[in-house]
């Protein structure tokens, strides 16, 4: 069996998410309530029987470094691990991490000798994939790099690296993210392709990176060593494709970029379906998180209605519906929630901390009582006082305040943010 070492970037500054990542990187984000997005990579590689795991961080990495010791430690009796390689000074280079490729040419030493194969992911991502049948694949084929794809629709292919393939899967053409409509159109996959592959077309046209990766350790190394190149989309797999075996590997599951705020959104909401597209439920291959040990939620004469309540979490006399209330959080009476995700809190707060805060003028950590709460982000330790509007009174479509940001009428409350009584926006 070929051995396999895995790669998580996780050292994007996640820009496009603020202010999710005023304070923390775009891996350490929380999502579902009681997860962060860096957990699902993670989880991955280990239901994979991938054990031996790097992460590799840059900005704003506390939070990230605080959750993964937290709770990823194997035991004394294996060689597996979870090691965070953050960006460094060395005396050999004085340089941070300058996009994704030269955050692993910086590391190739620390790689050297633990695997045949290096699997590349992402750290950003939402849904579950089995990478043994990934890396089969790759063995298969002969390949020297693999690129794992994903079909998306005309509209979609300005956000992604977009290929061609031949009839064996083998990757002829690669565009990073193209504007022009020629060169979009000529990127189209034709309908036979897709009934190749054996999966239904669906309006889709095009197959995109997924910026998962299965590399050869020796073809990785000559890529990386004998070039100055950044970026693997847009600078290492183009020409790579000329000079090496370069195969697309189709991945037709439910697969996310969370990359924007209403990417984000719109990604948590719908965990609130019945059947929701990314399944949180599975007892067979479950998504690993820090473990709290926290007491169920409390709810009191309240109405909820396709929502998720995380434990530790308390609701008082209040109506929620199709969102997500997180972990520690608190609810006071008479407040409504809708199209919410609330995040939720890092500890609870005593009686004590409570007072002396009402005394300075600053509400408690949760929702106060009597607020009117729709299509909002609330972000951890966020303190909403009472009789607060958060339901985009005029209508506002992008706004940035100290205090709150909209964003495509979304509004985002950040981390330890502060709404005083009576606010409405």
């Amino acid at each position: 069996m070929a051995r396999v070492v895995a790669i998580v970037m996780a050292g994007g500054q996640g820009s496009r998410l603020y202010p999710l990542t005023k304070i923390r990187s775009k891996p350490a984000v929380p999502i579902a309530g009681r997860f962060r997005l860096i957990d699902i990579p993670i989880s991955n590689c280990i239901h994979s029987g991938y054990r031996k795991i790097f992460i590799l961080t840059q900005f704003s990495t506390e939070s990230l470094h605080r959750h993964i010791f937290l709770t990823y430690r194997f035991d004394n009796f294996t060689k597996d691990f979870v090691t965070i390689l953050s960006a460094q000074q060395t005396p050999e280079n004085r340089d941070w991490y300058q996009g994704t490729a030269d955050a692993v040419r910086q590391n190739l030493q620390f790689f050297e000798n633990l695997g045949d194969l290096v699997l590349i992911l992402s750290g950003d991502h939402l849904y579950r994939m089995d990478y043994r049948k990934f890396v089969d694949f790759h063995l298969q084929k002969g390949a020297d790099i693999s690129i794992s794809v994903t079909p998306v629709r005309t509209d979609q292919v300005r956000d992604f690296g977009v290929m061609k393939t031949d009839r064996s899967g083998r990757i002829v053409e690669f565009q990073e993210k193209p504007k022009d409509p020629a060169l979009v159109d000529r990127m189209r996959i034709p309908e036979e392709a897709f009934r190749e592959f054996g999966i239904p077309q669906a309006g889709r046209t095009h197959l995109a990176s997924m910026g998962i990766y299965v590399f050869n350790w020796n073809a990785l190394r000559e890529l990386l060593e004998h070039s100055d190149h950044e970026d693997f989309g847009r600078e290492v797999i183009p020409p790579a494709i000329s000079r090496k075996k370069v195969f697309g590997y189709l991945f037709d599951g439910y697969w996310e970029d969370i990359g924007t705020i209403p990417h984000f959104f719109e990604a948590n909401l719908n965990l609130t379906e019945p059947l929701p597209q990314f399944n949180f439920y599975d007892e067979e291959k479950p998504i690993f998180t820090h473990a709290r040990f926290l007491p169920g939620s409390k709810i009191l004469d309240s109405e909820v209605h396709h929502s998720i309540l995380c434990e530790g979490s308390i609701i008082n006399q209040s109506r929620i519906r199709q969102s997500i209330v997180g972990v520690r959080s608190r609810i006071e009476e008479k407040c409504s929630l809708e199209r919410t995700v609330m995040m939720g809190a890092d500890y609870f707060e005593s009686n004590e901390e409570k007072s002396r805060n009402a005394a300075a003028g600053i509400p408690p950590i949760g929702i106060g009582r009597e607020c009117e709460i729709r299509s909002a982000i609330i972000d951890k330790n966020a303190r909403i006082g009472n009789g607060v509007k958060l339901i985009n009174a005029k209508n506002t479509r992008d706004e940035q305040t100290d205090n709150y940001v909209i964003v495509n009428g979304i509004i985002v409350v950040p981390k330890n943010g502060i709404i005083p009584d009576g606010t409405v926006i």
